[in-house]
């Protein structure tokens, strides 16, 4: 079966990874991460509430449980994040996957409500863990590549996306969205200045420390197999009355009945020595929203994309970096830079994505619901389908309409 066909997107939230192939190499975000772990499941136990996949929407679901007074366990088969939530661009950014007018097309006025819903899990976020963690700094969607087209036919398709960005803009202001022009160093485009920056990496981190209070949370312990009132781990079996499968990445291999809704596809990162500070102000997506870029206030530059350049090959269970891309992304990031980059650390990790962008919210058996399918929009989106899961499971709520049920 083909799959769903690689849609434009919204930028890096579609980049992520896990660990570095380079022995001894860590992730970029990982860098200083001061996280002490937690135990794997120590045997069989018991739950109210299961949650498989400890990242953003895992993280929401065991919160949305744990709100109802029920008890929850939460389980991983690696560290907290440590597949596309904590190695992700570290975009914030409002809304789904496709922009804004294209999702209108496609889905109508509940790609409105999907994005306003995920700028209020933004606001909630940026109240949670304040802004040293969530740095309200904007985004912008460029036409093409930041300087100057290398050929005519950078040129001509960087006027076609000015006129997607245009249309974009509309959208975004008739639906009462903030967003400006952007005329600036690193090109021509829109200003979201709604949007934040972060740390995939810390965000994550912080909220499983939070949502530990509340819940049994446990890392290493891959799930085997999911049926109602079980989940079989290699450490363990957990009884719950209720389960959330949480998992973006490789959804598809864990629920197999869900393959011919979601596929999974390979992202690939790398990060730089520092830079002069002030090259990338805030997340910045070029390219139909295929290349992206955040620097740190240290100066690192952090740089994702390419998938589309080298689809066929993307579309992978598989984990490890490849030549190509990682060559394309440094690219990108020489472009920003003016001149040769030092690269520290390269990683990819696995997506979930869905053929219109719309993420999946549904019951796969009696009392086991999935949620996933970003489509590289995981980091505000996820949390918004999470709680929507929560709901079909323990109440019976039809997912919204902005969900693929």
């Amino acid at each position: 079966m083909p799959g769903p066909v690689p849609l434009p997107r919204r930028p890096g939230r579609e980049m992520s990874g896990e660990r570095n192939q380079l022995p001894g190499e860590a992730v970029g975000w990982d860098v200083g991460l001061e996280w002490p772990g937690l135990p794997s499941l120590p045997g069989d136990v018991t739950a109210d509430a299961c949650v498989v996949g400890l990242g953003a929407s895992g993280l929401a679901a065991v919160e949305a449980f744990a709100a109802r007074g029920l008890s929850v366990l939460g389980v991983d088969a690696g560290r907290v994040a440590a597949g596309a939530a904590g190695r992700n661009g570290g975009f914030l950014l409002g809304g789904p996957a496709p922009f804004l007018h294209a999702a209108l097309a496609a889905w109508g006025l509940p790609a409105v409500e999907l994005y306003r819903a995920t700028l209020a899990e933004l606001a909630r976020l940026r109240e949670l863990l304040g802004e040293q963690v969530v740095r309200p700094v904007g985004s912008v969607r460029l036409a093409g590549l930041p300087g100057e087209p290398v050929d005519d036919a950078e040129a001509a398709d960087r006027e076609r996306e000015l006129a997607d960005i245009a249309a974009h803009a509309a959208a975004l202001r008739d639906a009462g969205i903030a967003v400006a022009d952007y005329d600036g160093p690193l090109g021509r485009g829109i200003l979201l200045p709604d949007d934040a920056a972060t740390n995939p990496a810390v965000r994550a981190t912080a909220l499983a420390r939070l949502a530990g209070d509340r819940a049994r949370l446990f890392e290493h312990t891959p799930v085997v197999e999911v049926t109602p009132g079980r989940v079989v781990t290699g450490r363990g079996v957990v009884s719950a009355g209720v389960v959330v499968v949480a998992v973006d990445g490789r959804l598809d291999a864990l629920l197999p009945q869900l393959a011919p809704r979601v596929r999974t596809a390979r992202l690939q990162m790398l990060a730089t020595a520092p830079l002069a500070p002030g090259l990338v102000p805030c997340p910045v997506y070029g390219r139909w929203g295929y290349d992206y870029l955040q620097q740190l206030p240290d100066g690192r530059l952090f740089a994702g994309g390419g998938r589309d350049r080298f689809a066929d090959a993307e579309w992978t269970h598989d984990t490890a970096p490849t030549s190509g891309v990682q060559a394309w992304i440094e690219h990108v990031a020489r472009r920003v830079a003016g001149g040769p980059v030092e690269v520290t650390h390269r990683w990819a990790a696995s997506a979930g994505f869905t053929g219109d962008g719309r993420p999946l919210c549904t019951l796969v058996d009696r009392d086991v619901v999935a949620v996933g399918g970003y489509s590289g929009t995981g980091n505000l989106v996820g949390p918004v389908a999470a709680r929507a899961a929560v709901a079909l499971a323990c109440d019976g709520t039809p997912p919204p309409a902005w969900a693929s049920a």
